[in-house]
């Protein structure tokens, strides 16, 4: 049996209203007291799911993630070998100098757990952090100055991931990295193109020291490139553990970048140390006969839940991927779920986020009414336990990466990772490019009424993020898949359209992420034209949304869901076209 029945199928296997309700999914917390309406069993007489498997956005990332699956390692452990190899090869994306969030099930206990690695602002900072001489940086200069930084979190975050759910030593997981490191990889048509920039984060002087050969000409794709100081530090984090990389030699290689001009900033060894990963409860919610997971606050988690909750109560979206309505439908949804993301999702910690109200199964069936009748701009709702809060002025540029790992235990980890810009602030240490994530948040405090800004600058405070890794579980709280991507704000929409055409248009995962690229928030209407037939084109464009070039950071999905297949169960796993990724291990 496929484990994908068709959409008539699902909706006759869920009594009407049921997916608004919150799933009593092992290590899944609900918001609030809730029945769940019993429905068929998604995997009755399915084998559990297991691996080796692993999706990433570089081909040398998944051999070294295999590798440690192959020696007997978690998906914890290979997570440690994939970012260490990902910093390296792909360091427009992410690096042992950015942040990250990571989804968790453990297969054992059914447990689901959210590993919040996202970086923190310093104790100097302030609201006025990217103001000078009375209005705010222009966004280039705040993100290539030291005040862009935030304290590191990939690391320490895997660290403490690694300590719960690893097999293998610390120690053993950095092989394959700081080998590249040491002898030199070849650099990939995407890395070499955003080498080749002419301005940016690609011709600061520590990107150009990197990045120019010993002949003084500038390297390109196809060019081997050497990073011994890359392979030092991997070296002292495997001996010495994550702590090293927040204290000693490589911290205060750290701040010493940070404080340079210009416009240096105020990170110090004291905000380095001091600096935890959050270990959280998921959110977790039904959509058709399956629940999803996915990170609390800073995450935008909670915004991809709702649209997927109000998506329910839109038909038009059944229509499928060749059919107009699904995708005006779908830009609908997506106006509705930004104008509530941006204006109240922030740090939790810090502001009131109304995460039960935007779930509110009476608001979200509110929301969606909307649907039918929506035009240009849609403006915030008032969601159950809502606070006045200011229009938001974040930007969010793009400079991300997705993977997805499953060990042969049937553990996973779906994790989003990034440096926040292409090469972050374009400040080098100790090999690698440290992030500019506190342009994550807005730049003004309060908005032109006087409001407060959810998602202001504050010392200690983790800017909002739309990384939203997924992990996709049936009724019964068992394993299904996971998937995620880069793309900056447009993250919600590129994991929404791929979960949609997974679970609800049946497609394989490669033809699901393969789909074309719709994002629509606010005013903007990006879309990947050439990928929509000039029929859908012209009937889109009858509906008021008419497609214009995606001026986002294109989509990274990467992931698998489990399913029956000519030779038995395996995964059914994709790389988006997109990128330069691949898939390996126990696939279809």
């Amino acid at each position: 049996m496929s484990l994908f029945p068709s959409v008539n199928t699902l909706r006759a296997l869920i009594i009407a209203g049921s997916a608004l309700v919150a799933a009593t999914v092992a290590g899944c917390a609900p918001l609030a007291p809730v029945e769940v309406t019993p429905v068929a069993p998604v995997s009755a007489g399915v084998p559990r799911a297991v691996g080796p498997f692993v999706s990433a956005a570089n081909p040398l990332a998944v051999a070294a993630g295999m590798a440690v699956l192959d020696r007997g390692g978690t998906a914890a452990d290979a997570a440690v070998a994939v970012q260490a190899v990902l910093g390296l090869v792909e360091p427009q994306s992410s690096g042992l100098g950015g942040g990250a969030f990571m989804m968790w099930f453990d297969a054992e206990t059914g447990a689901v757990t959210a590993y919040d690695g996202r970086e923190t602002a310093p104790a100097s900072a302030t609201p006025d952090l990217f103001w000078q001489d009375g209005r705010p940086l222009p966004f280039p200069d705040a993100v290539m100055s030291g005040r862009s930084t935030g304290v590191p979190g990939a690391v320490a975050m895997l660290g403490v991931a690694h300590a719960d759910h690893g097999r293998l030593a610390w120690k053993d997981l950095f092989g394959d990295a700081e080998r590249l490191a040491r002898e030199g990889f070849i650099i990939s048509p995407r890395l070499g193109g955003y080498m080749a920039a002419t301005r940016g984060q690609a011709r600061t002087e520590w990107a150009n020291a990197y990045f120019i050969g010993p002949d003084g000409q500038r390297l390109t794709t196809g060019d081997r490139l050497v990073n011994p100081s890359y392979a030092e530090t991997v070296r002292i984090l495997a001996d010495q553990g994550p702590r090293a990389l927040y204290e000693g030699p490589i911290a205060e290689g750290i701040v010493k970048t940070v404080a340079a001009s210009p416009r240096p900033g105020g990170l110090t060894l004291a905000d380095m140390a001091a600096y935890e990963p959050k270990v959280r409860e998921p959110l977790c919610r039904p959509y058709r006969i399956y629940v999803i997971c996915v990170p609390p606050p800073p995450s935008s988690g909670v915004a991809l839940l709702q649209l997927l909750a109000m998506a329910e109560h839109v038909p038009d979206i059944d229509a499928g991927p060749d059919q107009a309505p699904a995708w005006v439908a779908f830009a609908r949804l997506q106006r509705l779920m930004y104008a509530d993301r941006d204006r109240y999702v922030a740090d939790a910690d810090f502001v009131h986020v109304p995460v039960a109200g935007l779930l509110d199964p009476a608001y979200v069936a509110e929301r969606a009414a909307l649907v039918p009748t929506l035009t240009g701009v849609a403006e915030p709702g008032l969601p159950p336990g809502v606070t006045a809060t200011g229009a938001d002025a974040t930007t969010e540029p793009a400079g991300t990466s997705h993977f997805f790992i499953v060990d042969q235990w049937g553990n996973a980890v779906s994790m989003t990772t990034t440096v926040e810009s292409v090469f972050g602030s374009g400040r080098m240490s100790g090999g690698f490019f440290l992030n500019n994530q506190l342009t994550d948040f807005s730049f003004e405090a309060v908005d032109d009424l006087g409001r407060p800004v959810a998602n202001a600058v504050a010392p200690g405070k983790r800017p909002r993020s739309s990384m939203a890794p997924v992990i996709i579980l049936d009724r019964e709280g068992r394993l299904v898949g996971g998937l995620g991507s880069p793309g900056g704000s447009s993250i919600l929409a590129y994991n929404a359209k791929a979960l949609i055409g997974i679970l609800d248009w049946g497609l394989p995962v490669q033809d699901a992420f393969d789909q074309p690229n719709l994002v629509a928030r606010g005013s903007g209407l990006g879309a990947d034209t050439d990928r929509f037939s000039p029929e859908l084109q012209s009937a889109l464009a009858a509906q008021e949304l008419r497609l214009r070039p995606n001026a986002s950071e294109n989509s990274g999905l990467h992931g698998g869901v489990w399913r029956l297949g000519p030779e038995g169960w395996a995964w059914d796993g994709g790389a988006d076209d997109r990128r330069e990724g691949v898939i390996a291990g126990r696939i279809r």
